[in-house]
């Protein structure tokens, strides 16, 4: 049993890298095409020019509600009750039918009364927003 000596020294396996190079190739072109289209989407933030042809602007006034510490209400720097907010919030508006409610509510203020508050407003369609107050101490 004799084996042959010759042919086992010529089997050797060569890699053919010809068609990875060609892969290669085609995905890069691929990829540098595609990246110059891309282009990325932004938002104008230039403002409009003012309109030439309105006279009056709208007189939107603010009706600042106040809750303080100890549960008083003020509508605009005066004292009422939490019953009467809603007849002084409309006497106001009749008079400035675009103006909206900033209620601006302490720290030791009672939930209920703005939570009451925010109720009757929102009911009548009044617009209501409102704001923590920070006492400096």
């Amino acid at each position: 049993m004799r084996r042959r000596a010759s042919q086992r020294g010529n089997d050797q396996a060569d890699v053919n890298m010809t068609p990875m190079l060609d892969i290669v190739f085609i995905l890069l072109i691929f990829f540098i095409v595609t990246a110059t289209f891309l282009q990325e989407q932004g938002i104008d933030i230039v403002p409009p020019p003012p309109n030439q042809n309105e006279e009056n602007p709208p007189n939107n006034t603010v009706i600042f509600v106040q809750i303080d510490d100890s549960n008083r209400v003020f509508v605009n720097q005066e004292q009422t009750s939490e019953l009467r907010v809603l007849a002084a919030v409309s006497r106001i508006r009749a008079e400035q039918p675009n103006s909206a409610v900033l209620i601006e509510v302490a720290d030791e203020a009672e939930h209920g009364t703005l939570i009451y508050l925010i109720d009757e407003l929102r009911a009548n369609s009044i617009p209501v927003s409102f704001n923590r107050r920070e006492d400096e101490q």
